[in-house]
């Protein structure tokens, strides 16, 4: 049996990394997942935590999408706004 969050997890990770990713060794896998957690923990916003990161819960953030910059993140995988 298993619990819905970590399906949740392995179909996100599935869908945003492992699906458009060539992994070369065992040892690139793994920073990849490393830096895709980081990504994860920090970066990207959270649906079901009201448009915030694990990291931010509590502090409210808000760019200003005509004034912000792009920050790539996992290997040019993906790119946020973030402020200036």
């Amino acid at each position: 049996m298993s619990h819905p969050f970590v399906e949740r997890l392995v179909g996100s990770v599935r869908r945003e990394l492992l699906d458009q990713t060539l992994f070369l060794t065992a040892t690139d896998m793994e920073n990849k997942l490393r830096e895709y957690q980081c990504y994860f923990k920090e970066s990207r916003i959270h649906s079901g935590l009201g448009g915030v990161t694990p990291v931010d819960v509590g502090a409210e953030k808000i760019v200003d999408i005509n004034n912000c910059r792009w920050k790539k993140h996992c290997r040019e995988l993906f790119e946020l706004p973030t402020a200036p």
